[in-house]
């Protein structure tokens, strides 16, 4: 799958390093882990229709103090509807993390929760 690496500062780089390799094979609700192009150690994808996941990116430009954001097992996100599926962007952590999810895997909450816990035992919450 083809996913643009983020270009975070050098510390949000390490800290996603950390996250990426302790993402685990598989995704319950996704599937197996497979290669993603240019290979990055910010990236990862998941099955097939793929789930993508970038860790390091901005905080994205729509999100304002008004917007609404879902909290999953303690994780919040900012979900924001796409053409073919969602985007969900975690905030509050030490690295914002984005996950893509296609219209054909259902609820993109289902992903968040799945990734959960790698991102609670890697990128502590700030603030």
């Amino acid at each position: 799958m083809e996913i643009a690496p983020p270009t975070p500062p050098p510390d949000i780089d390490s800290a996603c390093t950390r996250f990426t390799a302790a993402l685990p094979q598989e995704i319950s609700t996704a599937g197996d882990r497979r290669d993603t192009t240019p290979e990055s150690a910010l990236t990862a994808a998941y099955g097939d229709p793929p789930v993508g996941i970038r860790c390091g990116v901005p905080t994205p430009d729509s999100l304002v103090p008004t917007a609404t954001l879902v909290t999953i097992d303690g994780i919040d996100w900012y979900p924001e509807e796409l053409t073919a599926g969602w985007r969900l962007t975690s905030v509050g952590r030490q690295a914002n993390v984005e996950i893509t999810v296609p219209a054909e895997l259902g609820p993109a909450p289902s992903v968040a929760a799945d990734l959960g816990p790698t991102i609670e035992a890697t990128l502590p919450a700030t603030g």
